[in-house]
């Protein structure tokens, strides 16, 4: 058993090569093989918003403050608020983050297929983001 108190283990800044804007990422499972889970509560700042990218095994998001927007390829931006869960198939182009002028908080929630949980891709363009 392990116990991660509240508070121990940092947040870090979103990486400018997978983020626009400012992101703050919060650790909430980290697990070593054979486990495969892990989580974050990530916190976009108005505006902000990941590069599209896709996961092997698919990703969660459940949203549990502010008002966010996410989009797959090809598809519309669809807002999203606190309370909604969106589930992304594994291989799903897609991107996640704040709205234009409000805050979003979600947990993100994926699966390692041989140790990777993400693959990204290219950054959301301004006119993607607000069209």
């Amino acid at each position: 058993m392990e116990i991660h108190r509240a508070g121990s283990r940092p947040s870090t800044k979103g990486p400018e090569d997978w983020f626009t804007g400012t992101v703050r990422i919060d650790p909430v499972i980290q697990t070593g093989a054979p486990a495969r889970v892990a989580s974050a509560t990530v916190t976009f700042e108005p505006g902000a918003r990941t590069a599209w990218h896709t996961h092997p095994l698919g990703q969660t998001l459940i949203v549990t403050a502010g008002c966010g927007r996410v989009q797959r390829e090809g598809g519309p931006i669809e807002e999203i608020r606190p309370g909604d869960v969106v589930w992304f198939s594994p291989g799903e182009k897609h991107w996640h983050g704040a709205a234009p002028t409000t805050a979003m908080t979600h947990v993100a929630i994926q699966e390692q297929l041989d140790g990777k949980a993400v693959d990204w891709l290219e950054k959301v363009s301004d006119d993607q983001y607000l069209s």
